[in-house]
């Protein structure tokens, strides 16, 4: 094993008391000016700010949607054009609607339960916790839980659950105040919330405060590998700050005081990491091979490679123009095109093609909250799954392509009129 994977966690950079943290135009991790291109989605609204049909003909908000990679760190990532308060305080994605998220969730508690032996004694704190689809498995378990989540619309859901949840972005202060009260957890779950962050420091630091001396951290996030190499810059949007490989974010938390001992790759989102991690001090969780493994592949990949940025950039120009060229073809052969789905992929991606309700007529979602209103920039409406068998389309464009299975097995009965399913990344397929 080469000397650089040996070394690349150790190489601690004092940057969490020392370096001022930047909103635009510096690396979030290391300052480095942020200089290189990795794709450049032009202007986009925010991916979750629905329109209500009233308000359709009023000005909405545009920002520059361009993603960088630090040259020195190789963080890939985005400016902060909207603080977090801003996006996650009244927030419309809730995750209990996805059959197949809350499957991963179950056995994700019964999967730490048996391997770190969480008991009614054990406390389970959950940061971005959304509507409670995950720690009411914990509940059920018998094992205490908190939750930490920034949406009170969205914590007001698991509060109804009997989950005791404290609404606040998590960072510093909040882990001191919780300390402070006498929490300290065992396990520590964050999914799909590192990306979220725009001051990692605060957030990674927050980790170390409020974790027990033997106390377990894991970390789900969309994998950088997978985006690269499957072309997915759909899941680039102004909520995910941060797009983040094994490299990156083992070095993040070394400098935090804070070990990552095992990975695991899942297919969720696309293809996920999910990141185990505990003190430095804490010796009694070995590291698994695995960590070093995945370390070394991403290397050989060229995720520390510059020149791989650039092609990626060049290859998301011609993704672009082969869906807009089905659209357009369908558009001309008469054909009917409709959307599953209102996930923010779908809106970055619709955005970025230029697309709107002459080529893509409506899009359905089973989120009651996000039926009846129009997608962001686009304004392509959002009705309820059921007005598919009514339109009897030619083609279902799946926007949500990561539960493209569930989807396909939901909506099979499009196949009595001949309809068919298509996926757009990482290229057009007709399924």
């Amino acid at each position: 094993m080469d000397n650089l994977t040996h070394s690349a966690p150790h190489d601690r950079v004092h940057v969490h008391s020392s370096i001022p943290y930047s909103s635009t135009g510096a690396c979030r991790l290391c300052a480095t000016p942020l200089r290189r291109s990795v794709a450049d989605l032009g202007l986009s609204p925010l991916a979750n700010s629905f329109i209500k049909p009233e308000l359709q003909n009023t000005m909405e908000a545009f920002y520059p949607l361009h993603a960088f990679v630090c040259e020195k760190c190789f963080l890939v990532q985005l400016s902060e054009f909207e603080s977090p308060q801003s996006i996650f305080g009244d927030y419309i994605y809730f995750s209990s609607y996805s059959a197949s998220w809350l499957q991963h969730a179950k056995r994700y508690v019964v999967q730490q339960r048996a391997r770190f032996s969480l008991n009614t004694e054990s406390l389970v704190v959950e940061i971005a916790s959304n509507d409670g689809y995950l720690l009411q498995y914990v509940k059920d378990a018998g094992i205490r839980s908190l939750g930490i989540e920034p949406a009170a619309n969205v914590a007001e859901i698991a509060i109804a659950k009997g989950i005791p949840t404290e609404v606040a972005f998590f960072g510093v202060q909040t882990a001191m105040r919780l300390k402070g009260a006498g929490y300290a957890a065992d396990l520590m779950v964050a999914n799909n919330v590192v990306a979220h962050v725009p001051n990692l420091h605060d957030f990674l630091e927050g980790f170390k405060i409020l974790l027990a001396p033997g106390g377990v951290i894991t970390f789900e996030f969309p994998h950088l590998l997978k985006l690269m190499q499957e072309y997915q810059f759909d899941t680039i949007y102004h909520e995910h700050f941060s797009y983040i490989s094994l490299l990156v974010i083992r070095r993040a938390l070394f400098n935090h005081g804070l070990r990552v001992f095992d990975v695991e790759q899942l297919p969720t989102h696309g293809g996920s990491l999910r990141v185990y991690a505990t003190h430095e001090e804490n010796t009694t969780l070995q590291e698994n091979p695995a960590v070093n493994a995945l370390c070394m592949e991403e290397r050989e990949f060229g995720l520390e490679s510059l020149d791989t940025y650039d092609q990626f950039s060049k290859s998301v120009v011609n993704i672009k123009c082969n869906i807009l060229q089905f659209l357009i073809d369908a558009h001309h052969n008469g054909k009917v095109v409709v959307g599953y789905g209102a996930p923010a992929k779908g809106n970055t991606l619709l955005n970025y093609c230029g697309v709107g309700p002459e080529l893509l007529s409506f899009t359905v979602d089973a989120s009651p909250h996000k039926q009846n209103m129009l997608l962001p920039g686009t304004r392509i409406p959002v009705l309820a799954p059921d007005a598919i068998r009514e339109k009897k389309p030619d083609f279902v464009l799946i926007l949500p392509w990561n539960l493209k299975n569930e989807i396909i097995d939901t909506m099979s009965y499009i196949r009595e009129w001949g309809g068919k399913f298509v996926t757009p990344i990482p290229g057009i397929e007709i399924l």
